[in-house]
């Protein structure tokens, strides 16, 4: 009885201390939002700048590999969040571009592999599209897996941080290039959400402060 009651006390900790986390949130609101999210029809969403690190280096680290870990991820959440958006499309206001079309004219216009080197106007004209949604997304483990597992147990199974991830949403005006809404959130990450768990996650959260909803 004290064990599964010591159990649920820190569960209840590690949940409040989760949901007192997943707060961490700033939100810019150009001052002519509304009005200019109100002209645009179709917004695209474009590859996220990714970053994987670790606290501490895991063994048999591969820079390479990372990188292409860091790539894949990136295509993954672009798709991760046009899939939550177009399962929401009656809750918002604009129609979505398929990345899949984003992405074939971004590398056609020599876009894809060096997007900082254009503006946000003009990626919105090569994609023909009145906005642009993009960020970068960062998680940074601080556990390995078997220490994250050892944690689960420990506490019954609701323990297993073995991350935090970052996330920066960016909505420009397609015509003028301007940067009309930014969120930054950060929240845990751990053994028991996949990657694409805690996308979701966080796309629900997004949603609720989302300048297209309706």
């Amino acid at each position: 009885m004290k064990k599964l009651t010591l159990t649920l006390c820190l569960a209840m900790i590690a949940m409040a201390g989760m949901a007192q986390f997943e707060r961490a949130k700033q939100v810019y609101v150009h001052a002519e939002l509304e009005t200019l999210t109100k002209q645009h029809k179709i917004v695209a969403i474009l590859p996220f700048e990714t970053k994987i690190s670790y606290k501490k280096q895991p063994k048999n680290f591969s820079a390479e590999g990372n990188r292409e870990q860091e790539k894949t991820m990136s295509k993954n959440i672009q798709l991760s969040m046009f899939t939550f958006l177009l399962r929401k499309k009656e809750d918002f206001s604009v129609q979505f571009q398929d990345p899949e079309k984003t992405n074939i004219l971004l590398k056609k216009a020599g876009v894809l592999d060096r997007p900082d080197e254009f503006t946000k106007d003009e990626i919105a004209k090569i994609l023909g599209v009145d906005a642009v949604l993009g960020g970068r997304f960062e998680t940074e483990q601080t556990k390995s897996e078997a220490g994250a597992i050892a944690s689960a147990v420990m506490f019954g199974g609701f323990g297993g941080k073995t991350g935090t991830g970052t996330i920066f949403l960016t909505l420009n005006d397609g015509k003028s290039g301007e940067l009309i809404w930014r969120l930054f959130k950060t929240m845990d990450a751990n053994i028991t959400s996949a990657t694409d768990d805690l996308i979701e996650r966080m796309m629900r959260k997004v949603a609720r402060n989302f300048p297209y909803a309706k």
